[in-house]
């Protein structure tokens, strides 16, 4: 899981900002959505401008250096804040990998140019590579005795050298080191914007096939089922023309193509669809973020769209402006962040007020209850 994450220099991000999610505050309804005293689901709110969807990409910078996952440079223009002095751009992880804490933190000139990385586990320093101070690199585990400890290239992560280059021993640490990069493998971040489709991580792929995928994985019918769950009463079928197969609403024998025809929102629900099928699958997806996930929906369509998110069990943060899922039947107030540009906090630490389960937590913030700090 992710318990804390930290950035300065980033984009809209000049000092310090951190998301911490282990700021539960022990409430006795929802517990499901709390994990090992970790926010196992959490849904963001600010105001436009504040640098939601600029967390997300900073969030998954990570994915850059070690994975080998596609990555929209796009997205990441403009990389360092443009009043922060610094040359280097600092991030800061804190995971929780088989009951260990694991930390990563690294340091980049650019979003190809790492400057510096060290990794630890429970407070031990396993890797230290502080490319101020040389090109070599030293580290604890188990395995890289032999391995050449110089790196020339600066957009090597050298914890993506050992992994690759090194025989590791099997050990607990090892294990957490290994599994720490399965982690990683699978966190997946997406919207679904008119104009912007845009994913990171998980898939390796440079575009989404949502109607072919949709169909190979023999889930047409599902998805049918799910559109109707959601309010969207249709029937589905697949055509196929030279070879390519389509998905096709079915009007009592009249087909017609679900793309040219399908509105906005319904389009929407079909790209979460097409993740949805991997992120159901248990332990598949380690870490979920969607970032304005409800554009396009109702509101009953984004309430019913938590639900399944959360049956699902996977970590994930939406952001949303949305206000109708702000209640205490859905989530809880530790699990709901208000964000400015400065800060973000849980609801449960932006009031001096005790908050109860019967607290109507939507009405309290839109009449600006809860500040955040």
């Amino acid at each position: 899981m992710l318990r804390k994450f930290k950035v300065s220099n980033f984009k809209s991000f000049d000092k310090d900002f951190i998301l911490n999610l282990t700021e539960a505050s022990g409430y006795d309804f929802n517990k499901d959505c709390i994990r090992n005293g970790t926010v196992n689901n959490a849904i963001i709110y600010g105001h436009n401008g504040v640098g939601k969807s600029n967390l997300a990409l900073a969030i998954f910078d990570i994915i850059e250096h070690l994975t080998d996952k596609k990555i929209n440079d796009f997205a990441y223009l403009n990389y360092r804040n443009a009043y922060n002095t610094s040359n280097v751009v600092d991030f800061y992880y804190e995971f929780l990998i088989d009951s260990r804490i694991v930390t990563y933190e690294y340091k980049k000139a650019d979003y190809k140019t790492l400057v510096y990385e060290r990794f630890s586990v429970d407070g031990e320093e396993q890797v230290l590579f502080d490319r101020t101070m040389g090109q070599y690199f030293t580290a604890k585990i188990e395995g890289v005795e032999t391995l050449k400890k110089e790196i020339n290239n600066n957009e090597l992560s050298v914890l993506k050298y050992i992994k690759n280059n090194a025989a590791l021993d099997n050990t607990i640490k090892n294990t957490v080191f290994l599994k720490f990069f399965e982690f990683i493998e699978r966190m997946l971040f997406f919207r679904s914007l008119q104009q912007d489709r845009m994913f990171l991580g998980f898939e390796n792929k440079s575009r989404l096939y949502v109607w072919k995928e949709i169909i190979e994985k023999g889930n047409v019918q599902d998805f049918e089922k799910f559109l109707n769950i959601a309010g969207i009463d249709c029937k589905l079928a697949i055509e196929e023309e030279l070879d390519k197969k389509d998905i096709v609403f079915d009007f009592n024998g009249k087909k017609l193509p679900f793309e040219q025809i399908a509105s906005t929102g319904t389009i929407a629900i079909a790209v979460f669809y097409y993740w949805y099928q991997s992120i159901r699958e248990k332990s598949i997806v380690s870490f979920l973020f969607i970032d304005e996930f409800d554009a396009f929906y109702h509101h009953e369509l984004s309430r019913l769209v938590v639900e399944k998110l959360k049956e699902t069990g996977v970590q994930f943060v939406l952001t949303t402006h949305n206000t109708s899922i702000l209640t205490n039947d859905l989530l809880r107030p530790d699990c709901y962040f208000l964000m400015n540009k400065q800060t973000i906090s849980p609801l449960s630490k932006c009031t001096h007020k005790e908050l109860r389960e019967a607290h109507n937590i939507e009405k309290m913030y839109k009449a600006r209850t809860f500040n955040v700090d």
